[in-house]
């Protein structure tokens, strides 16, 4: 059972734009937790490896790029500043060719093996919401509280859209949709970490959710299982 005081190590799972990122970080702010999208590091892999000219068969130098890769917190506590050997390329993670590329990346064993202890890391000190595809399976096995946001390839097609402002049924739309899809089949396929609910997680729906209801749902099951670790502390 974790110390009140130490707060709780919470893992947060989901596909591609089920919104773990955004509704993690917003629960994080409003609980005073820590929050970490470990899907920056594989996105700052993927920028770096193209960068290097390096693919995914080149499973050694994707290895070699995880110790230039560190996350830098802001003021909030959110670890949303990534830096490469230095310099921050926060606003390259999200170019339309790391979108394209980071499955790929990511799915490398070599990479992620490189990464793994980056995360613990991170998560060691508690006090944290952390968001990824395999947190809660293999990332954080012994995590305090597991999620996993879902919703249809669909709905969380039509809300990336939107993000873009995209007509969601618009020939675009329908390539976003045609994206996710891919992204779904080599993240629940690949043969190292795949993305899959773990067995002791708690499985929030999403669909047709606003935003702030989510957040809230998120909120609610964290706070539970801190009083859950406060009664435990006391027995």
């Amino acid at each position: 059972m974790p110390s009140p005081n130490r707060g709780l190590v919470v893992a947060l799972d989901g596909p591609a734009s089920s919104g773990k990122s955004s509704v993690g970080a917003a629960a994080a702010a409003t609980l005073g937790y820590r929050f970490c999208d470990t899907g920056l590091l594989y996105r700052a892999a993927t920028w770096l490896a193209r960068q290097r000219e390096i693919g995914p068969h080149q499973a050694a130098g994707l290895a070699e790029l995880a110790d230039e890769i560190h996350l830098e917190a802001d003021a909030r506590g959110r670890l949303s500043h990534v830096l490469v050997d230095g310099t921050d390329v926060t606003s390259h993670v999200r170019d339309p060719e790391v979108e394209v590329h980071v499955s790929a990346i990511s799915r490398v064993p070599e990479l992620r093996a490189a990464l793994l202890g980056r995360q613990r890391d991170i998560a060691a000190a508690g006090r944290i919401i952390m968001a990824g595809r395999d947190i809660g399976t293999v990332v954080l096995p012994n995590a305090d509280l597991k999620l996993f946001l879902d919703a249809s390839v669909e709905e969380r097609a039509r809300r990336r859209a939107e993000e873009r402002s995209i007509d969601p049924d618009s020939p675009d739309g329908e390539a976003v949709l045609t994206d996710l899809r891919r992204r779904d089949t080599i993240d629940s396929t690949r043969a190292v970490a795949p993305l899959r609910v773990a067995d002791d997680a708690i499985v929030l729906n999403t669909d047709g959710n606003r935003f702030e209801d989510t957040v809230a749902l998120v909120i609610e099951q964290i706070r539970r299982a801190e009083a859950r670790a406060t009664a435990g502390s006391r027995r």
